[in-house]
């Protein structure tokens, strides 16, 4: 069986936002040389996320919004006790609790094996500064 891991780096400059990186991946996955096989795509960042859906900017909205709603941007101690540690990102927490923190893609053929409209995001909750996403393609 091979292995090969690469590191992706982002530096989102909004605090919220969604980075189609379905390419990095594929190029990785056809760098590697696995026909068949998985590839793991990780956040390494526990304010951050890796998930697949569409790419579809109205999708991509409505996905900040409902985050928003569900765990609102507040930097002071009183809603999130997390913030009693002198940051302001308890919000980026439970909005990449929800969101996830990786996706396992089935590689067929040496490529990426998707359902109709699939693509792999990185999502940011906690942005302004470098953050890595592991890629992991294991298989023959």
């Amino acid at each position: 069986m091979k292995s090969h891991t690469k590191h992706l780096q982002f530096n989102i400059p909004e605090r919220m936002g969604f980075l189609n990186i379905t390419s990095d991946v594929a190029g990785i996955v056809a760098d590697s040389g696995v026909r068949e096989g998985l590839v793991l795509i990780n956040a390494m960042h526990i304010t951050a996320s890796v998930f697949i859906n569409d790419d579809e900017p109205g999708l991509h909205e409505d996905y900040k919004r409902w985050l928003e709603k569900l765990a609102p941007f507040d930097p002071s101690p009183q809603r999130y006790h997390h913030n009693r540690t002198g940051e302001d990102n308890g919000d980026a927490h439970h909005k990449r609790q929800i969101m996830g923190r990786e996706v396992v893609v089935a590689i067929t053929d040496g490529r990426l094996d998707f359902g109709p409209w699939e693509q792999i995001f990185y999502g940011e909750f906690d942005g302004r500064r470098p953050k890595r996403v592991l890629v992991k393609v294991i298989g023959e």
